[in-house]
């Protein structure tokens, strides 16, 4: 019996605050790497608060991502709905911060699993990926190494 067709890809949200720095690059990183790995998924991003709703990525953050090669300029701004509980079978933040507020607007019947971003990586359980958006452009390339670390253990874990 051939059960490739019963095969869900997976489906991956990457949350952060704003949803215009940490996890725009993550949904970046995550895209290339499985294109590059030709494993289909449906990777999203969003951010608990709704400041920036509508924008698209902070530039430095796509700056960064066309330097890695990655374009990020398509992406907008959305805020974390109760129907992505239910839509994505892995909800990824970026720190512990967006962890709880997530938890918090859990839905009753909600089945995706949330995490930390890090807790992917070996080594980094437990650690925030950290907010480049206050600080120099410099942030960004730290911001970026890590999110590629995420995507990185993503496809192996799917692949």
């Amino acid at each position: 019996m051939h059960e490739d067709s019963n095969v869900r890809k997976p489906a991956i949200l990457f949350l952060c605050l704003g949803n215009i720095c940490r996890s725009p690059l993550a949904e970046g990183a995550a895209r290339a790497a499985f294109a590059a790995a030709g494993i289909e998924a449906a990777l999203d991003s969003a951010g608990t608060g709704d400041w920036h709703v509508g924008h698209p990525p902070d530039r430095r953050a796509m700056a960064e991502a066309r330097r890695r090669g990655v374009d990020i300029s398509d992406l907008r701004a959305r805020q974390l709905r109760p129907s992505d509980f239910v839509d994505f079978d892995l909800i990824l933040a970026a720190d512990d911060t967006n962890l709880h507020d997530a938890r918090a607007l859990r839905p009753a019947g909600a089945t995706a699993e949330l995490r930390l971003m890090l807790d992917l990586v070996p080594g980094r359980a437990g650690e925030s990926v950290a907010d480049p958006y206050y600080g120099d452009d410099g942030g960004f390339a730290a911001t970026w190494d890590d999110v590629s670390a995420v995507a990185a253990a993503l496809v192996a874990a799917s692949g």
